[in-house]
């Protein structure tokens, strides 16, 4: 339920709107782009980012046959004006709409909206419903804005209202700028970025208002459900500081929501499986990047879990989060 993917083709957003850092590829060698950001090398991929044959072949090595796309997060481009953001998250959904339309029996997309603008999204929102998406994916911040701010809330009483699952990914991380070295906004920024949002929607009362919408937070909630313990410490000790739009305790919170099971570690898939369940815990693998799970799902057949709990995380837990049947993907 969590992989990305990207047009093999684009246009230069930057020069077609005359500003910015957008992305674009030059396919400068067989199978391998240089995703360009602006005028600047961002990251190279491999044609596994674009070519679904391709993809359906990996993944079959790992008996898995339906994969839940949805696009790079760093072509969210929240920063820049919103027709131009509607613009290019319009391109990228019809691309992920006829994909699932050719290959229905393989992938499952995730829709992205022009969230610095809530009229442009809901309106994006409405016409994703229309070409059968299930959800969408988000990311953890809007322009540095937590997800907590109300102009953000018409976004997701709709997404309620439209019964659309929403992921959350971290992206445009804290730290970017002071703490380049070491990788460090991956390693550090990410998971903080996650509890971030996970926070911000309950401190909010996001999430206590609108109870039926499905979130589902990758890299299996990043910091969050490992700091529960000072999460909830805070709010006891600090109300007034913590408890001041919801009351309710954030732990009674685990398990109302979905995470992936992206852990790179037994020991903490178990303890997230002990505060979440099985049924709120998803197969993810961040396919095809390399921080990702690289041999998916294989980790968690080597931990000796019940045959149930194995079977929530594959298939299960996903297709709740997503409202969706098993049937479907079943060939008759």
């Amino acid at each position: 339920m969590h992989t990305h993917i990207i047009p093999e083709q684009m246009p230069n957003w930057t020069e077609k709107f005359g500003y910015g850092d957008f992305i674009y590829l030059q396919h400068h060698k067989k199978g391998f782009a240089k995703m360009i950001k602006g005028n600047q090398f961002f990251r190279e991929i491999e044609e596994n980012c674009w070519d679904p044959d391709i993809r359906i072949e990996e993944y079959e090595q790992f008996n898995t046959q339906v994969q839940v796309v949805c696009t790079i997060p760093v072509m969210f481009s929240y920063w820049a004006k919103p027709a131009d953001c509607l613009d290019l998250s319009m391109f990228l959904n019809d691309h992920i709409a006829q994909l699932v339309e050719q290959y229905p029996k393989n992938y499952i997309g995730l829709a992205t909206v022009p969230m610095q603008d809530t009229d442009l999204a809901i309106k994006e929102l409405e016409r994703c419903k229309e070409l059968g998406f299930p959800g969408i994916q988000i990311g953890s911040n809007i322009n540095d804005e937590n997800l907590s701010e109300d102009r953000f809330f018409p976004i997701f009483e709709a997404c309620e209202k439209l019964d659309l699952a929403v992921m959350v990914h971290p992206w445009n991380m804290m730290g970017m700028k002071s703490m380049t070295k070491y990788w460090l906004p991956w390693l550090v920024g990410m998971p903080a970025e996650t509890s971030r949002a996970i926070c911000s929607l309950i401190f909010s009362g996001v999430m206590e208002k609108l109870p039926k919408l499905r979130f589902n937070f990758v890299h299996a909630s990043g910091s969050f459900l490992s700091t529960i313990g000072r999460v909830e410490h805070g709010f006891n000790c600090r109300p007034d500081l913590v408890a001041i739009d919801n009351p309710v305790n954030p732990r009674e919170y685990l398990g109302e929501f979905w995470v992936d099971c992206i852990t790179h570690d037994p020991k903490m898939l178990e303890y997230v499986l002990d505060l979440q369940g099985s049924k709120k815990v998803t197969l993810g693998s961040d396919y095809p990047f390399p921080l990702g799970d690289l041999e998916i799902g294989k980790f968690i057949e080597e931990m000796n879990l019940p045959k149930e709990t194995i079977e929530d995380i594959f298939c299960n837990s996903t297709l709740e989060w997503l409202n969706l049947d098993k049937r479907n993907y079943i060939d008759e």
